[in-house]
């Protein structure tokens, strides 16, 4: 029987990171990864903001920066601009290898095609877990595992852990396209893109893009490829302006859309990642929480061992990152949850909000960035906010 320290399930950026973070510590860490190899099926579209992937060593040869922001609603169209770039789109899976990469550095080891199946017990206590390696049943021991296997939450599912009621569900293809603005992202929202949701398209490079279309659950039943089919075909604005829209890829995935778990340790187990609900619910990204919380959790997974892994100090990184993040994810749900209520007028209201922010108060916004000092300030320079009732839903 193998034997670590630590096990990691999932080799997305949040387990990726604590196997980094805790294998830089010295403890000896197996990261499994049911797919075929880091980064080979893609479920996210890579959306993310470059102050934090600079801070986490992430270079910019891996992300094409953003500094244009567009928005299309039925009967209605915005653009603001930012005179640098802040946001960027990732390439996913030369990230995710590189991720894969610095943990390996460190000493971390990794399987894939390896999938859990159930949790190893001695009695009540978590000793490890069973998986399944090309086919063939394995028992690996260790003190400890963190579920970062997200949104199927695998681990923590066999343990008691509610699943998830809230989600999104997202489809999109990697295209080749003849006419787009390589430093632009565009959101799309109303009911010809998605009943629940938004659409969008997010640049590569000038010549490749990702195109796809995301639904609520359990507001909607959308099929999402069917909706995102239906906007390609119809070329529905702004995809007129491309006469080629060649898929290469389609990636697909789910993401929680519910808030914070209310608890994410109990003895021998951190969650993190979308396992935790460390997700922004405005337009569903989480990958610079996944890798900062995913490195907290492998600092203290790794110093928890000299106390047991025991609840009772696993605690610590659960207290740490909601102190960090909670608030303005509790904040942002209200927001969406109002969001996914707006027919399609509302939403031409709504753009008519976003176009007089500036662009630091609109990346604040989009970001979840809330605090008592910035709302008051937005409420101060645009009093639609207050008649729409925003404000208050951000600072409740």
């Amino acid at each position: 029987m193998q034997e670590y320290d630590i096990v990691i399930v999932g080799g997305g950026p949040a387990g990726l990171s604590a196997a980094y973070s805790a294998a830089s510590n010295g403890s000896s860490v197996l990261l499994i990864e049911k797919d075929d190899g880091i980064g080979v099926n893609v479920r996210t579209s890579g959306v993310s903001w470059i102050n934090e992937m600079k801070r986490f060593g992430i270079d910019e040869k891996y992300f094409n920066p953003i500094k244009r922001y567009r928005f299309y609603s039925p009967s209605n169209e915005i653009v603001i601009e930012d005179n640098t770039y802040r946001a960027c789109v990732l390439d996913v899976r030369k990230t995710w290898q590189y991720l894969a990469k610095l943990a390996i550095e460190k000493g971390a080891n990794i399987m894939v095609k390896t999938r859990a199946i159930k949790v190893l017990r001695n009695y009540n206590k978590i000793v490890g877990v069973v998986a399944k390696h090309l086919n063939k049943e394995i028992k690996i021991k260790s003190k400890l595992i963190i579920d970062a296997s997200g949104f199927s939450s695998v681990i923590a599912k066999e343990l008691g852990f509610n699943t998830w009621k809230r989600y999104g569900v997202g489809v999109e293809y990697e295209c080749y396209v003849d006419n787009v603005e390589e430093n632009e992202w565009i959101l799309m929202v109303g009911s010809k893109y998605t009943p629940a949701g938004y659409a969008w398209i997010f640049p590569i490079n000038k010549n490749r893009v990702r195109i796809g279309v995301g639904v609520s659950r359990p507001e909607s039943n959308a099929d999402p490829l069917a909706l995102l089919n239906n906007m390609i075909n119809k070329r529905l604005k702004p995809l007129d302006k491309m006469s080629v829209i060649q898929p290469v890829e389609m990636h697909y995935g789910f993401i929680p859309n519910e808030g914070v778990r209310s608890n994410t340790v109990m003895d021998g187990l951190l969650l993190v990642g979308d396992s935790a609900g460390q997700a922004n619910p405005l337009v569903l990204e989480g990958i610079r929480y996944a890798i900062e919380f995913g490195r907290l959790a492998g600092n203290i997974a790794s110093e928890s061992l000299e106390y047991n892994a025991s609840k009772d100090y696993l605690i610590k990184y659960e207290e740490e990152w909601k102190k960090r993040v909670k608030k303005q994810i509790d904040a942002a749900l209200r927001v969406q949850r109002r969001w996914l209520e707006l027919d399609d007028h509302g939403w031409d209201e709504e753009l008519d909000i976003i176009r007089d922010m500036s662009i630091d108060e609109l990346l604040d916004f989009i970001r979840a960035d809330f605090n008592a000092k910035k709302m008051l300030k937005l409420a101060v320079n645009h009093p639609k906010l207050i008649a729409r009732q925003l404000f208050r839903m951000v600072i409740k």
